[in-house]
């Protein structure tokens, strides 16, 4: 959910499913917080409609301008059970959780989340057995394999993406820490 809109607890929310007019009144939802340990929410749809891009919906027992805030940068997701069929080949992003990325015969980690917005493709946000974590693109371009039930993603990464996307190093993180003390020790004399 993008922001609040109204004064009566609506809230303003992107659509990324493909299926026209998903979403009606009576419906029940899941609303997924971002920050990892926080439990979902279920909510029911009150009223929906469309306004500038994206879709207004009241929930029921949101009434105010406070509490709708608290549902911002919530993900929305359908329950499994009220899901559409997919074709063969076609899977949900969120099935992805769980699953281990190998990238050319090598395990990378598990999929820990999944990330919309920053592109095209949906990021996958993977930790490998160090802790660290990864965000590697689910694009088509890269993929060679999916088995949910397996739960194995098998992919065929650009050459250097991890290394780009991966977690700092010590020594890195280091680096960047004594250059923003220095950055902000110049800022103050000059």
């Amino acid at each position: 959910m993008v922001k609040t809109q109204g004064r009566h607890g609506e809230v303003a929310s992107e659509v990324l499913s493909d299926v026209p007019d998903r979403f009606k009144v009576g419906m029940k939802l899941w609303a997924l917080p971002r920050q990892e340990g926080s439990a979902r929410l279920e909510l029911e749809v009150q009223d929906l409609w469309p306004h500038k891009g994206l879709l207004v919906i009241k929930f029921a027992g949101v009434d105010s301008i406070t509490e709708a805030q608290t549902l911002v940068g919530n993900e929305l997701q359908v329950p499994r059970d009220q899901r559409g069929q997919l074709e063969a080949g076609w899977e949900y992003v969120s099935d992805l959780v769980g699953c281990t990325i190998v990238d050319r015969g090598r395990e990378i980690g598990h999929v820990e989340n999944v990330q919309f917005g920053a592109g095209e493709a949906p990021l996958l946000v993977v930790r490998d057995a160090k802790g660290g974590l990864f965000e590697t693109p689910f694009a088509e371009a890269y993929l060679e394999s999916v088995d949910v039930p397996g739960k194995l993603v098998r992919m065929n990464l650009p050459e250097g993406l991890l290394e780009v996307n991966g977690p700092l190093t010590a020594e890195e993180k280091q680096q960047q820490s004594s250059a923003g003390k220095k950055r902000r020790r110049m800022g103050k004399t000059t």
